[in-house]
């Protein structure tokens, strides 16, 4: 039996490794002959595979069983759905949960071969440290151990045990869905290396909005910098819009925020639009934009357009393939998939646009975004794999406007002729506190106070959310509130989320010269903290 590596109680956190392209891992809940949950990490082109019959441990060196079993292809990492009775592992498959895993060590491959492995999760359920070690390695070479071996974490709930991490179903639903099948062979006799081809069903219809909504991937985030470090940088501009996931598959086509809502009815035009494409199913990643008369992207034009008050022309531009005809290509490097993009959006409706790739050099193109009052550059590495929500920094960002997310803590009172209120309230979020960040006075249309208001309105509380703000009780004032506008402030439950442009942040975090641009629909509240590069 090789002997385990010893480890304090509460051994420290190790300190994460800066991985550009990190590989993926994946545990599938597995109704098989027994109920087990499939352990898998990306390593060498395939799935090293462990079956854990009573899942993952989550208590400091607690150890799981975990059963070696052979590689599978990395196609087989994000299927959900039945493996035909009377096949290899026949039954219902969970993605149980999802993300990218970091070695805790310079060479992986050799440590696995050695009958152990040390390494972080990064998941929508599982987060931390954990070892893999082999047991009796001559006499039951397949039996491991799944060791926590940090510090203890919360067990997932009941619930989120028998939710998807992809498409939130029950194993139940997803049983009875039977919208995907993975052929594995007979279930008896010496099984070949695992090649299996997947097999999707119920072709003769066209799938419900809500089977393409389970499709959702989270979107590869950019990092904030001041200049780009070294490296093979491909740059498109920075739009100004709705970042939007298309899914399309047979005779439907939807639209989804980066937050998974569903954006289709809205800009039903560009979901129509996708429809058009030549393939059967196709998953691309892109930017909403409303165009005004120099063809930038303007955000208070999107505003205006959702509100009825201007009908400016729209685009998608398109900036990554994710998904084409049944295969996963987020693993592909970048350039291959920009090529496949290029050959998919040939012949496509004007609304879907192949966002550019720039030519020349950083200095040159920064100039030129400056000259035409566009937002920035987007810096993307040529070889870089789609980390799904990960701002890993082989995606990055350079504004030469200032615009920001912030969220709507209040407003004040209407003054002279205007109506509904005077200006808005809004703050970001930093160690669990919500912040004040600055009065955001100007920017508005009579359509958008009247909008803006009717959505807070439902909103109002009694107390201040911001953590930052003077304490009345107590004389103090500032934060360019005045102490008569304290007492006339309306305060609201903090849920709204709008962007506005400011020309630099001030020495006491405030903001200078702030515009209102518009209410943003696709961001979460908590999800919005101070930009800094």
């Amino acid at each position: 039996m090789t002997p385990e590596p010893k480890a304090a109680r509460m051994s420290p956190k190790p300190a994460r490794k800066a991985l550009k392209g990190a590989p993926l891992f994946v545990i599938q809940k597995h109704a098989a002959s027994r109920l087990h949950y499939d352990f898998r990490l990306e390593m060498g082109g395939v799935l090293k595979s462990w079956a854990v019959p009573k899942g993952p441990p989550y208590e400091h060196e607690e150890k799981r069983l975990a059963m070696h079993v052979e590689d599978h292809p990395f196609d087989y990492a994000r299927f959900e759905g039945i493996i035909p009775q009377g096949e290899y592992g026949g039954g219902t498959v969970m993605v149980w949960d999802i993300g990218t895993w970091e070695p805790l060590s310079e060479n992986p491959a050799r440590d696995l071969a050695g009958g152990k492995l040390h390494f972080l999760l990064h998941g929508k359920k599982l987060e931390g440290e954990w070892r893999l070690v082999q047991m009796h390695r001559e006499e039951r070479e397949n039996e491991w151990l799944l060791i926590r071996n940090g510090e203890s974490m919360k067990p997932v709930s009941k619930k989120r045990d028998d939710e998807s991490a992809l498409s939130g179903r029950t194993m139940k639903r997803i049983a009875e869905d039977k919208d995907a099948q993975w052929h594995s062979g007979p279930a008896k006799g010496k099984r070949a290396a695992a090649k299996p081809a997947r097999v999707e069903t119920k072709k003769s219809r066209t799938p419900s909005a809500e089977t393409l909504r389970r499709r959702f991937i989270e979107p590869m985030k950019a990092k904030l910098v001041e200049k780009p470090p070294a490296g093979d940088w491909l740059f498109e501009l920075k739009w100004d819009g709705y970042r939007a996931l298309g899914i399309r598959e047979g005779d439907r086509a939807i639209l989804l925020s980066r937050n998974n809502k569903d954006l289709t009815e809205k800009f039903g035009g560009i979901a129509e639009a996708l429809q058009a494409l030549k393939c059967r199913e196709a998953i691309v990643d892109g930017e909403i934009v409303a165009l005004d008369k120099e063809g930038r992207s303007s955000f208070q034009l999107l505003q205006d357009y959702q509100l009825n008050a201007e009908r400016p022309a729209l685009a998608y531009y398109v900036f990554d393939l994710l998904s084409l005809d049944g295969k996963d290509l987020t693993r592909l490097p970048l350039r291959e998939r920009k090529e496949r993009l290029a050959e998919l959006l040939k012949g496509a409706p004007e609304l879907i646009r192949a966002s550019p790739a720039l030519d020349g050099a950083y200095d040159d193109l920064l100039a030129q975004v400056r000259k035409h009052g566009i937002e920035g550059l987007v810096g993307k590495l040529g070889d870089s794999k789609y980390e799904p929500g990960r701002r890993s920094g082989a995606w990055i960002k350079v504004k030469v406007l200032n615009e920001q997310e912030f969220v709507i803590g209040g407003y004040t009172p209407p003054g002279g002729s205007r109506k509904y209120f005077g200006a808005l309230l809004v703050g970001y979020h930093e160690g669990g506190k919500l912040l004040f960040a600055s009065k955001v006075g100007t920017g508005y249309s009579d359509a958008v106070l009247r909008a803006v208001h009717e959505r807070m309105v439902g909103l109002k509380v009694e107390k201040c959310p911001f953590a930052n703000l003077p304490d009345k009780r107590k004389g103090r004032w500032g934060q360019g509130i005045t102490r008569a506008e304290m007492g006339k402030c309306t305060w609201i439950k903090p849920n709204l989320v709008c962007q506005v442009r400011f020309t630099e942040w001030t020495r006491d975090g405030g903001l200078r010269h702030p515009a209102f641009l518009g209410l943003r629909e696709d961001k979460e509240a908590r999800e919005v903290v101070r930009e800094k590069a």
